[in-house]
């Protein structure tokens, strides 16, 4: 049986539950012949299969894509403003639709996802219908004598976009919105093991656009070079892991394509000896246990003053036990639900059995339970700068501590990791926040806080976290391209 997306949870558990791509603007069935199991993280359950994509796919979408640039571009900036506005008005009213569908593929806790994750999606789509409107350009003028010269903001073309399985509704929100808002076409493939609320999103984005402005391919690794490399995009746009990152940059230089990449994260958290402890822990456990630590700008590193470090590891430790209790994604009190795979299971347990010697394990430290990729919310203290777990991106459950003895030395921490997305600093010193937040070599830092975002604030990192902004002006200005008109005046 295939099932269009929004019937797919209606269905028992069966082993023909089989997705289609989204293209040209319906469901149609991929020419792979390839198969992945899409299971449940919570249950290990085997719920249904999607296709692995072919070049055959990959072209197809591309050619909707291209296609449909002509008639989606020519549309006013008002016009797409309303088509946006639309669709986030769809999502509003069928947002527990797609928080039943984000659970079921995450294992994250149900009952808070339309408050933690839809409604941001709606925000953000909200935004980007107002950007569709603010095309910036300079004034224009006689720059030379005898001629007047001004700026036209106009969309880059087709989009390829690849998002990650940590949060998918939102990445691909994040991905798409700008580049629709700026009059762009996209084909989009999402992470193989999370695709439901893409494709729900797809069919709802065809409802209010030209058919084959949202094109999404479902596959794999193969599935998602084939797209990075195909010759149709002007630009590619991905968020995951270093490596892929890479391989993406790599491959769009072949064809001198556009790179967007938003990349891995070791976010510190500096806490100094005048900072709140209470608020600190509360602030730094919430931002470290999020989504079971599946975050790029998540809470990893623990850099505390030497005077404060064990009043502050220990409330750590209390507030972990209280309020980041994981389970399944009904349960109640549950504040984080289970890693994405076995293979995320695996890295994790992996890097907390490589601890050394030195390292203490103040609470976790292990999977809990037998069924369920579920890992219990774990801190370490007795870091050092070149151990590998403070130098490598976990992607899960642990907060690894380190102490510090002046400002020279916390920075100097802070810094020295190859990622440069987010940090947070924990002070009452105002001064010291401001130099901090100067010197500290991250995309976004927070004070006195870790973790919130806005629509209308840029995202996006430095080094190997990769360039390019989600979200802001900033983001819906890399959806465009600059372009000089002159015309002499006789």
């Amino acid at each position: 049986m295939i099932l269009p997306i929004s019937l797919f949870l209606l269905y028992s558990v069966d082993m023909t539950n089989l997705l289609q791509n989204f293209i040209g603007g319906r469901s149609v069935p991929a020419h792979g012949e390839g198969r992945m199991d899409l299971v449940d993280p919570a249950t290990e359950e085997i719920y249904g299969q999607a296709p692995v994509s072919d070049e055959a796919d990959v072209d197809a979408a591309y050619a909707a894509a291209a296609a449909a640039f002509p008639q989606w571009r020519e549309k006013t900036p008002a016009e797409r403003q309303l088509a946006l506005f639309r669709i986030a008005e769809e999502m509003a009213a069928r947002a527990e639709e797609f928080a039943d569908l984000e659970s079921h593929d995450t294992g994250k806790p149900r009952a808070t996802l339309v408050a933690d994750e839809i409604e941001q999606s709606i925000d953000q789509l909200r935004f980007f219908a107002g950007a569709a409107r603010s095309l910036e350009g300079r004034a224009a003028g006689e720059y030379l004598p005898g001629h007047t010269s001004y700026v036209r903001r106009e969309p880059i073309g087709v989009i390829g976009q690849v998002t990650p399985w940590n949060y998918p509704l939102n990445m691909a929100v994040w991905k798409i919105a700008p580049a629709l808002a700026a009059g762009n076409t996209v084909v989009l493939k999402p992470a193989e093991a999370t695709p439901l609320t893409t494709l729900l999103l797809a069919e709802i984005v065809a409802e209010h656009t030209p058919a084959g402005t949202l094109n999404v391919v479902l596959g794999d690794r193969e599935t998602g070079a084939a797209l990075v490399a195909h010759p149709t995009a002007q630009m590619v746009a991905i968020t995951g892991s270093v490596r892929a990152g890479m391989a993406v940059a790599e491959a769009a230089a072949a064809d001198v394509k556009r790179v967007h990449l938003e990349l891995g994260g070791k976010a510190p958290a500096i806490v100094f000896p005048d900072a709140s402890i209470e608020k600190a822990a509360e602030g730094i456990v919430t931002g470290a246990f999020f989504n079971a630590g599946q975050d790029c700008t998540a809470a990893t590193r623990v850099i505390v003053h030497s005077s404060v470090h064990d009043e502050l590891v220990a409330a750590l430790v209390e507030r972990t036990r209280t309020h980041a209790r994981t389970g399944g994604p009904h349960e109640d009190g549950v504040f984080f639900g289970p890693l994405s795979s076995a293979a995320q299971l695996a890295q994790v347990q992996g890097f907390v059995d490589r601890l050394p010697d030195h390292a203490v394990v103040e609470t976790g430290g292990k999977r809990q339970g037998d069924t369920g990729f579920f890992f219990e919310p774990t801190i370490v203290s007795g870091m050092r700068q070149d151990d590998e777990a403070v130098q490598s991106e976990i992607f899960g459950p642990v907060l690894t501590v380190q102490s510090f003895e002046d400002d020279d030395e916390a920075l100097a921490f802070a810094n020295g990791v190859p990622f440069a997305l987010a940090a947070s600093i924990w002070t009452k010193d105002h001064a010291r926040s401001l130099r901090f937040s100067r010197d500290l070599d991250f995309g976004c830092v927070w004070i006195n806080t870790h973790i919130p975002f806005v629509s209308d604030m840029p995202h996006g990192g430095f080094k190997h976290s990769g360039y390019g902004k989600d979200l802001s002006q900033y983001g819906f200005d890399d959806y465009t391209r600059i372009k000089h008109v002159m015309s002499a005046l006789d």
